[in-house]
């Protein structure tokens, strides 16, 4: 478990590259797509300046209900996140939560275990294709 609850990353693609095989990945998985949220265009929008900062929240019932299940507060966790950034140096990072750390957050006890590890199995396969593909 990252100790702050975030296991980051670092992309050997830039930003736009990241994201985009990111999402290609979370479809390819069956997952749903809720929303991509833009932080820097957002920014500009108010005449704003922000590096690169790309959200995507997805997911499904079959992989975050079980959680719900065992404590319900993950809701506000939930749907899935992952933020693909750009740092003062120009590197490109993906960051999520750590599926532990959101399991421990909400004191879901041992029934939450296999869950916890199927989704942190999938975000870490998820995370290393969109930060790594050929």
């Amino acid at each position: 478990m990252a100790a702050d609850g975030l296991i980051t990353i670092k992309s050997s693609f830039g930003p736009e590259v990241t994201m985009k095989w990111l999402e290609a990945e979370v479809k390819a998985r069956g997952l749903t797509v809720f929303a991509h949220i833009d932080h820097a265009a957002g920014a500009a929008a108010v005449d704003l300046k922000l590096r690169p900062t790309d959200l995507l929240i997805f997911g499904n019932a079959k992989g975050g209900t079980p959680l719900m299940q065992q404590a319900q507060t993950a809701g506000i966790d939930l749907p899935l996140k992952a933020l693909v950034w750009q740092d003062e140096q120009g590197a490109t990072w993906l960051s999520y939560n750590d599926p532990a750390f959101l399991a421990q957050r909400h004191g879901a006890g041992e029934p939450a275990r296999p869950v916890v590890a199927a989704l942190t199995g999938a975000l870490h396969a998820i995370a290393t294709k969109a930060t790594s593909k050929p």
